[in-house]
């Protein structure tokens, strides 16, 4: 336990501090010193300060800065116990000086701003999570930096490197909370806030941060309890309570009353003086939902004279535009906007929010389901739609497809899937944000690019030749070089509502208009009768393909386009000249109409087509669906409709008969289908067997853990529909401490399939140091948790390999009335079941945060204790192998 007085920096202390100067004012109260003009005719002269740029323009690289580059090894451990580069939990030794070095590579990828995860000094390891602050948003000085990135120089010669090559500066900043260094159970008494307080000391010792007003956090001390710096809060325990996100402690981190004024002063000196001392160009805003939005009012244009706003400081240095952009993790399910409003409420705009800017995050959420798990095309199309509708500046939402807190797009999704993504991501409205490491093909969620750090296999991965960074180059240099992209509007054409197929929009400004085509389905689509909104004749010249050339294209006599589009494709076109139109021979093949028509398997098609010519029946686009038959005397045609779970009975499906010879389709006919579940097994599971195999692992100690119990398995109910299966998997509680986006947290559910006749599949649970019993084999497997729903097949899987990833993932939905996750996984996903008999299922629960969560002797805040996590089964419980009859 720590002693009642607060610690203060020791003599000698070699703290990076920004300047002596500088360090006085802040501790004082008095004004900082003026920034000094560049002047670069002077010898050794830095270029610090820039004009704004067009943010719309903009492409950001976003790099962890202890996992990037590793320049300058001296820094490396400050023997705390704090470093390790083979841990992801430590310090692995990236650098400023690695980030300088490297400026080449990044704007080799068509970057041109860097965005930095924060420098400033961290709580270095906490011994009551089992982790380390490496990643910067764990405050204990914010106008220090921390020693193992480097010094202030460093940190100036990076912002010269980068305005001298013609590229900007971006630093992330936390003004929410600090490190971790005091806890509650529950919340005190408002008259007694000592009451239940607990000290977290630091592997330094340290029991509170080193900057004042930060130090006043021991609320058995009067002074403390009267400066009113922190709240005396505990854990989040409900997301829906606004009084607990805006006062509540976000992962047991403390929480700042940035109602109280020193609180605001302290915030506004320390990044104030990045901005001029260091010539930071940007701020990307950390947890902004978890302070009110009237805080940054304040933030931004306070006109206190000793500490003004952000803003202000940033106009005296010449930045007119200097851009705030907040983090408001926050997803909506398919066709909801609720969070989309929520993050408008803060950025400016329509919703009169105060941050010039937000991050988009129901993009990023429709952008991994509809190109990494093969969801419906549609939503992404409402999703574009919506977004136009909704936010005032868009154009200025930086977009991403993966970052630091989620998994990566390549660990759920397969890399001609990552490339469809990136290109969308470079032809919508926003500001493309890149994660370092996907240009390299990363999977690990924080792995380093440096020989020596976690996970890079003992080399470096700077390759320029790699394929993904020369894909990326090139999606780069097409956003440069067609403004249309960075200012114009996009209009949705055509998305289908019943799976993986076409998207289609255009995008236009003033008098350029630029076409933009996907298939996400793994096979080839035809892309029919489709109206761009230009007239017949219209040429579409082609200006880049994913693979290979991009054909130019004439709109017909109708002004339609009809294409067969490759698996995994997505082409650019410019609209150019009309020209005239050459007459298609042959002659169309037609379909009897099919209003509204209800069907349950087969669907028997009449229609008519030239004596002898080859007709497809396409449904969804899909070739590959429908049987392929030569129209004989009667031209008829028989399509057998997929049993297949994915397929909506709610969504409205379309079937064309296509010639191939003459490139000719019928007009689009429409049906809906009907779906019956038949319940196949209903399985028990014992209640409180959660405690490993031997019944000896023991949850973490947090509350939602250890009293929750959410791994806890009780039941599972399977329903069958032909090869589609609907698992019922009931919980003993689902929780939302960190307010996923799935809907639940604090477990990871792993599905293991074996398919008769699917061949010989594996025995090993990847990652999870245990193999599957009863002698089954598995040859499909579902990893599910609060981050990611991800579906893998056995080719390659292996302990340390999880696997093939595959689309479409099954789909979730989460009852918290029962505590249930519903889980549907379609026919087309085991291989193209026609039955369901003899298909085995077996179930275990963990929790996954990037990873497995570790396994030690002794339990820990958020680590399991009971076992040795190096060798013994990550499985808290587990269900009997179910065999569906």
């Amino acid at each position: 336990m720590r002693s009642p007085s607060t610690p203060r920096p020791r003599p000698g202390n070699a703290r990076r501090r920004l300047v002596p100067a500088l360090a006085l004012a802040l501790t004082c109260g008095l004004a900082p010193p003026a920034a000094a003009k560049d002047d670069e005719t002077a010898p050794g002269a830095l270029r610090l300060h820039v004009p704004s740029p067009d943010w719309r323009d903009q492409v950001l690289y976003f790099a962890m800065i202890d996992r990037f580059d590793n320049g300058d090894p001296r820094n490396d451990d400050q023997g705390a116990r704090e470093f390790d580069p083979g841990s992801n939990a430590k310090y692995n030794g990236g650098d400023l000086a690695g980030l300088s070095r490297r400026l080449d590579y990044i704007r080799g990828l068509g970057a041109t701003a860097l965005w930095i995860t924060p420098p400033v000094a961290n709580q270095w390891w906490n011994d009551q999570t089992n982790y380390g602050g490496y990643h910067g948003y764990w405050a204990e000085d914010f106008s220090a930096l921390d020693r193992h990135v480097g010094t202030l120089d460093e940190y100036r010669r990076l912002a010269d490197g980068l305005h001298r090559a013609g590229m900007l500066l971006v630093q992330d900043i936390v003004v929410n909370h600090t490190g971790n260094y005091f806890h509650y159970a529950e919340l005190p008494a408002a008259r007694d806030p000592a009451q239940g307080y607990r000290v977290h000391p630091d592997s330094a010792g340290r029991t509170a941060p080193t900057q004042w007003p930060f130090t006043l956090n021991d609320p058995r001390r009067r002074e403390d309890r009267e400066a009113g710096i922190y709240h005396w809060t505990p854990q989040i325990r409900s997301y829906d309570d606004p009084r607990q996100v805006h006062t509540h402690q976000l992962g047991a981190l403390d929480d700042l009353d940035t109602e109280t004024p020193a609180v605001r002063t302290a915030l506004r000196k320390s990044y104030g003086a990045w901005i001029r001392d260091v010539g930071v160009d940007a701020y990307r805003v950390d947890t902004a939902f978890y302070v009110p939005r009237e805080y940054f009012r304040d933030f931004l244009d306070s006109s206190e004279p000793d500490a003004p706003g952000v803003l202000r400081v940033a106009r005296a240095t010449g930045r007119e535009d200097f851009l705030l952009f907040g983090e408001g993790f926050a997803t909506d399910r398919p066709y909801q906007d609720k969070d989309m409003r929520r993050i408008d409420a803060y950025q400016v705009g329509r919703s009169g929010g105060a941050l010039p800017s937000m991050l988009n995050f129901p993009l990023y959420q429709s952008l991994g389901d509809v190109f990494g798990r093969g969801r419906p095309t549609a939503e992404l199309g409402w999703r574009i739609r919506r977004m136009m509708e909704l936010h005032a500046q868009v154009h200025r939402m930086p977009t991403f497809v993966d970052n630091h807190d989620v998994d990566r797009f390549l660990a759920s999704g397969s890399e001609p899937a990552l490339r469809q993504a990136l290109l969308a991501l470079m032809t919508l409205p926003g500001i493309p944000t890149l994660y370092y490491g996907t240009e390299q093909g990363y999977t690990l969620q924080r792995g380093a690019m440096f020989a020596a750090g976690y996970g890079a296999g003992g080399k470096d991965h700077f390759d320029t030749q790699s394929p993904l960074y020369r894909y990326i180059a090139r999606s780069t240099a097409l956003r440069h070089a067609n403004r249309v992209f960075s200012r114009g509007t996009p209009t949705v054409l055509r998305s289908t509502a019943a799976g993986p197929g076409a998207l289609a929009w255009r995008t236009d400004l003033d008098d350029h208009s630029m076409l933009v085509v996907f298939n996400t389905a793994d096979h080839d689509l035809l892309l029919d009768n489709l109206e761009t909104g230009k007239p017949a004749g219209t040429r579409w010249r082609g200006v880049f393909a994913i693979d290979g050339e991009a054909p130019d294209q004439v709109l017909d006599a109708k002004a339609r386009l009809t294409l067969r589009l490759p698996a995994r494709s997505g082409y650019v076109w410019r609209a150019e000249a009309i020209e005239p139109i050459a007459t298609k021979p042959g002659i169309s093949p037609t379909l009897d109409p099919l209003p509204g028509r209800k069907v349950r398997g087969d669907l028997p098609v009449q229609g008519t087509a030239e004596a002898g010519s080859e007709t497809l029946l396409v449904i969804d686009g899909n070739l590959a669906s429908a049987t392929r038959a030569r129209a004989g005397s009667d031209s008829r045609w028989r399509v057998e409709l997929p049993t297949d779970g994915m397929i909506d009975p709610e969504i409205e499906h379309s079937i064309v008969a296509y010639a191939p010879a003459t490139g000719l389709v019928s007009e689009t006919r429409r049906f809906r289908v009907q779906r019956e579940w038949r319940l196949l097994l209903d399985a028990s599971d014992p209640a409180r067997d959660d405690h490993g195999p031997e019944g000896r692992y023991q949850y973490p100690l947090d509350a939602d853990f250890a009293q929750a119990r959410p791994q806890d398995i009780l039941g599972v109910r399977a329903h069958g529909s032909g090869g589609a299966l609907k698992l019922d998997l009931k919980l003993n509680r689902l929780v939302s401490a960190w307010n996923a986006p799935n809907g639940f947290d604090h477990v990871a559910c792993t599905l293991f399939f074996e398919v008769p006749g699917a061949g010989e599949g594996s025995t090993v649970l990847p990652l999870q140091h245990a193999t599957l019993p009863q002698g089954m084999r598995w040859h499909y497997r579902l990893r599910l948790h609060g981050w990611s729903n991800v579906w893998y097949s056995a080719t390659g899987a292996s302990a340390d390999s999880e696997g093939t990833v595959l689309a479409p993932a099954p789909a979730l939905k989460v009852d918290r009335k029962t505590q249930t996750l519903q889980i549907t996984v379609p026919a087309s996903a085991l291989g193209g079941l026609r039955s369901l008999s003899g298909v085995k299922v077996y179930v275990t629960t963990w929790d996954y945060d990037g990873g497995f969560r570790a396994l030690a002797a002794k339990a820990a805040q958020y680590g399991y204790g009971g076992g040795d996590g190096a060798r013994e089964p990550l499985i808290m419980d587990q269900t009997a192998v179910l065999v569906l009859p």
